[in-house]
């Protein structure tokens, strides 16, 4: 199994904008952007999901807005120190918390393929979130050099996890990731972050793995 690590193990940055908007001591509803919770009323939002902007061209833009409200530098790291302030248990999705003990426990090989893990949070963050040592591999789009979807994205954690695609799932947030999984041969399984219980349930029933 394969994991997106934002988004199917960490509640998105859309979840966590009280959480942030408490760190800065921002009156409720500042961060006003809202993903795929609302896209109606995020325009950006919608001009990535239609392919008009990648997903960094997208965060870029939050980055910028969250500097001209509070000064701080424009950068990911900087809004995600906020938005992921609290601890492990608020941050992690208690699904893919359970599904991990339950596949690791199965002797399923569990990898985590991520674009961005290290343009978003600093090594301090990294280093207090347990769950993270608990992949056997972790493979960073921005530490390799490339990124999903293209096919040698996923062709790294393939050959470093040393699986079989054909018997391997990738759960991921974005349907532009899950296309370019199916093409690398893995089955994908959408994790839809507004409606995720239907998502944790496909993953369990393709490993075989009890269903909660």
């Amino acid at each position: 199994m394969v994991f997106d690590f934002g988004g199917p193990v960490l509640l998105t940055p859309f979840e966590l904008r009280h959480i942030g908007e408490r760190d800065l001591g921002l009156a409720p509803g500042t961060f006003g952007w809202t993903g795929p919770f609302a896209p109606e009323r995020d325009p950006d939002w919608r001009a990535f999901q239609a392919g008009e902007m990648n997903e960094r061209e997208y965060w870029a833009i939050r980055a910028q807005e969250f500097a001209d409200i509070t000064g701080e530098e424009p950068t990911m790291p900087a809004l995600c120190a906020h938005l992921y302030s609290g601890s492990e248990e608020e941050l992690v999705r208690p699904g893919a918390r359970s599904l991990l003990d339950d596949a690791k426990a199965a002797g399923v090989p569990v990898g985590v393929l991520t674009n961005d893990l290290t343009s978003f949070h600093d090594e301090a963050w990294l280093a207090r979130m347990g769950i993270i040592r608990e992949f056997d591999v972790l493979v960073d789009g921005r530490t390799e050099g490339v990124y999903k979807p293209d096919v040698k994205a996923y062709e790294i954690i393939i050959e470093r996890m040393g699986i079989d695609p054909s018997t391997a799932i990738f759960v991921d947030d974005q349907p532009v990731n899950l296309a370019g999984a199916e093409v690398a041969g893995l089955t994908p399984v959408r994790l839809d972050p507004t409606d995720p219980a239907p998502g944790f349930r496909l993953a369990r029933s393709l490993l075989g793995l009890p269903q909660e």
